[in-house]
């Protein structure tokens, strides 16, 4: 499979779906990252400029890590993405150069309006995919990609975690990859959620304060769904498996699905092509 990835931000791919790439690329498809802006709104400190220059190394760094291709639009700066003809225009040559066929997005409904207009954009171009007069001087589609949204915690209207991948083999990668993402984990998002103070300043100690427990040991579902979710953490990352704890267990099994400790989880979105079994069951064997 060819499967593109489209975030508003650098790091916006690799939170809520950076698991499933690693298993991705390790199983021989080709991952694809779309930040659709370059990061220079994503620190309290550093100018616009040493913020996009910053960020870009540790998108390559991530990059290199995953085994993944990571495009950026470098002309599109944070906190400006909108959802008009020239930038459509520019996803449907971009998409249709690639041709994957799994799309995984944000959904309408977040707090950015980066994160909301490049939903939208995604949405508004997949019909658009299959039309041949529509941007021609790129060869149209002959089928929309299946289309997937990422999970968020919305509940106007409620995400359906659709298909929930277990990452538990992975999740000290993504991890790691969080840890690349030094200028957001530690600087940027651990100012706008005012855990500045807390941050170690080595790094060692950094990344055990980035996991925030123990990977090795079990917690339950009512403990870690009551716990306090700092925005990047690894206990954000254990809640996807508490939260869609029954649909694990329809897709893996009783015995293996009640024990995923790490997972993410994805909504169908019905502007794409409907989901073959055979592409779900290679989705569930990762």
């Amino acid at each position: 499979m060819k499967v593109l990835m489209i975030g508003a931000h650098q790091d916006d791919n690799e939170f809520r779906c950076g698991g499933t790439a690693y298993k991705l690329v390790q199983k021989g498809h080709e991952v694809r990252f779309l930040s659709m802006c370059n990061g220079c709104g994503g620190h309290h400190i550093m100018t616009p400029a040493e913020t996009t220059a910053t960020r870009a190394k540790e998108s390559a760094a991530v990059a290199k890590l995953l085994g993944v291709t990571y495009d950026v639009w470098e002309d599109q700066p944070d906190c400006a993405l909108v959802a008009d003809l020239e930038t459509r225009r520019r996803l449907i040559r971009y998409i249709r150069r690639f041709s994957p066929d799994v799309i995984i997005a944000h959904r309408t409904n977040d707090y950015h309006a980066d994160h909301r207009a490049s939903a939208q954009l995604v949405m508004d171009a997949s019909y658009m995919l299959i039309v041949p007069h529509e941007c021609p001087d790129v060869p149209a589609m002959r089928k929309t990609p299946v289309i997937m949204y990422n999970e968020d915690n919305f509940k106007e209207p409620l995400f359906h975690g659709d298909l929930v991948i277990d990452i538990d083999s992975v999740i000290e990668t993504k991890l790691r990859m969080a840890h690349l993402n030094v200028c957001q984990v530690y600087e940027w998002l651990a100012y706008t959620s005012g855990q500045e103070a807390e941050v170690p300043a080595d790094d060692e100690g950094r990344f055990k304060w980035l996991c925030g427990m123990d990977l090795n040991k079990w917690y339950s579902d009512e403990e870690v769904m009551s716990k306090p979710m700092p925005i990047s953490r690894g206990i954000r990352f254990a809640r996807p498996a508490a939260r869609f704890r029954d649909k694990l267990i329809e897709e893996y099994g009783q015995e293996k699905g009640s024990k995923i400790r790490f997972a993410e989880a994805f909504q169908i979105c019905e502007y794409g092509s409907a989901m073959s079994e055979e592409m779900r069951k290679e989705f569930l064997s990762l």
